[in-house]
């Protein structure tokens, strides 16, 4: 791998949050897909995610990366019990909304417009005035739990605790919450400092 940082002096970045699809671009050089192994595609957990440069610059190290993997589907695609598919990715989005993190705040947010149709002008409400729009007790109560996990240093505490009991979230569906953010405050973190959101594709 090369040690020299890539720079994309002609991409027009994106700085407005959006629920369009961005792209992504890394700066360091991640393995090309002739390079990947078949351990690569066992982390990847899905051969589609090769044409992906964020997991073909991960897959440098599988170990790690079917870790942070199997982490992340069991969080977000385990559903029998707890919060709902649409409140867990609000509370991603609240994360990468308040990290400053527009690539994963687009990716969490369309998601939630998917789970959730009839509420996509209240996931654009989240994306357009922050952790302070108006939503209603359950989604405020999701959102506020997610920001105080977020803040620096932390201001969870036993009041989001009982503000999402108040919403009807039962104890596993503030497991499910709590995950949700602590995953995407970690996530936020390592894709803004190993790339930089592009423009969505046009069609």
């Amino acid at each position: 791998m090369s040690d020299a940082v890539i720079r994309y002096p002609d991409i027009t970045r994106p700085n407005a949050f959006t629920q369009e699809e961005l792209g992504w671009v890394p700066w360091l050089t991640p393995k090309t897909i002739d390079e990947l192994t078949e351990d690569d595609y066992t982390a990847l957990t899905e051969r589609s995610r090769a044409q992906n440069p964020y997991f073909r610059l991960l897959v440098r190290d599988p170990v790690v990366l079917g870790a942070r993997t199997r982490a992340d589907n069991d969080i977000f695609y385990n559903t029998d019990a707890g919060l709902g598919r649409a409140e867990r990715e609000v509370s991603a989005a609240a994360t990468s909304r308040v990290n400053g993190c527009i690539y994963c705040a687009s990716v969490h947010s369309r998601f939630a417009s998917l789970q959730a149709p009839k509420r996509r002008e209240d996931v654009q409400l989240l994306l357009d005035e922050g952790i302070d729009a108006t939503q209603d007790d359950r989604w405020t109560a999701v959102v506020e739990a997610a920001a105080a996990l977020t803040a620096t240093p932390q201001t969870f505490g036993r009041g989001h605790i009982d503000a999402l009991r108040a919403a009807g979230v039962d104890d596993q569906g503030i497991v499910d919450a709590i995950q949700s953010a602590a995953f995407f405050n970690w996530a936020n973190r390592l894709m803004l400092s190993l790339g930089e959101p592009t423009p969505p594709t046009a069609s």
